[in-house]
């Protein structure tokens, strides 16, 4: 089963992992090379095993760490071809790109990967779903509106991990920010608000939806607890309840967690002969292997019921 950590969200610097067994794909280097080590380590993930970086886009909060980082890693970067012939530039390590085009899919091992097209002002900006057989993971970076597409491409994802950048009347308020600068982030090439945001998930969420992780928050024009009452409160009225909030920080990585909820255990089949000892089924299911709880024949007198038991927007010009 895929899972997801966030190693760090902001306005200054976004990255999180994606893991299928032994494969382990970085979705964007908008941290330095050193946080981005410091934090796998800290999950768990060696960074030299590493399998894969794929970039949403080119803006230096998604790819700031990727020159240092790959000096002595040879990774291999998949991003779109515009996305590449921009980053390439910036890049003096020797890096294995592979392009793709807007909309296309490819594999990474044993991850299948959706790509599609999302309005933000960079060259050529992409969103994904990670799918294996047992889970599928809907991420969406920088967006400065939902599109029909986007609604379409990300139906039936278990997780969605999607940026709430501002709310509306903090940005209005806020009075470090020039006017033009305001005009920019709430465009339609800009970034969601916590409104927009609140209304992509509701159009998205099913029976399979269990988490909505929240990134690219503003320090100063959106907090946490607003984003995520926002968000929760619109699955509410909509009777989807149970669907679990958070938003990823800047310093603090979310741990990785299975996207999806785990798939139903098989029954332990009943034994024949009731007087043998106890037997455990062994299951694998995407490589994680589980171990079945026995039959309530075999661990009970067969005369009882059985239970059911089941720094901010940068100053930097592509940063907001």
């Amino acid at each position: 089963m895929l899972e997801l950590a966030v190693l760090g969200s902001g306005s200054s610097g976004n990255s999180a992992l994606v893991r299928l067994g032994e494969t382990t794909v970085l979705i964007d280097a908008g941290l330095s090379a050193r946080q981005l080590c410091v934090r796998m380590q800290s999950l768990g993930v060696e960074p030299d095993d590493l399998t894969a970086i794929v970039l949403t886009h080119e803006h230096g909060d998604h790819t700031c760490g990727i020159d240092v980082f790959c000096r002595k890693r040879e990774i291999p970067i998949y991003a779109t071809t515009h996305t590449c012939a921009i980053v390439r530039e910036q890049v003096k390590s020797k890096v294995k790109w592979h392009h793709f085009e807007a909309g296309a899919d490819f594999r990474i091992n044993d991850i299948h990967i959706e790509s599609f097209s999302v309005p933000h002002d960079a060259v050529d900006p992409v969103g994904f779903v990670f799918r294996c057989d047992h889970s599928r993971l809907g991420v969406l970076s920088d967006v400065g509106h939902v599109t029909r597409l986007i609604v379409d491409r990300l139906q039936g994802v278990d997780t969605l991990f999607t940026e709430a950048n501002y709310d509306e009347v903090m940005l209005q308020n806020d009075t470090h920010r020039p006017w033009s600068t305001k005009q920019r982030i709430s465009n339609r090439h800009g970034h969601l608000s916590n409104d927009q945001t609140a209304d992509l998930v509701s159009q998205i969420a099913s029976e399979r939806l269990t988490r909505v992780v929240l990134g690219h928050l503003s320090s100063d024009c959106n907090t946490s607890d607003l984003a995520t009452s926002v968000i929760s409160r619109k699955l509410e009225e909509l009777g989807h309840h149970g669907i679990d909030v958070v938003c990823a920080q800047r310093k603090d990585p979310l741990p990785l967690r299975p996207v999806a909820k785990k798939p139903p255990e098989a029954p332990a089949a009943k034994s024949d002969t009731p007087e043998q000892p106890t037997s455990y089924v062994e299951e694998k299911a995407a490589k994680s292997a589980r171990v079945c709880e026995p039959s309530a024949a075999e661990t009970r007198p067969a005369a009882k019921p059985r239970s059911n038991d089941s720094d901010e927007w940068s100053q930097m010009e592509w940063a907001f």
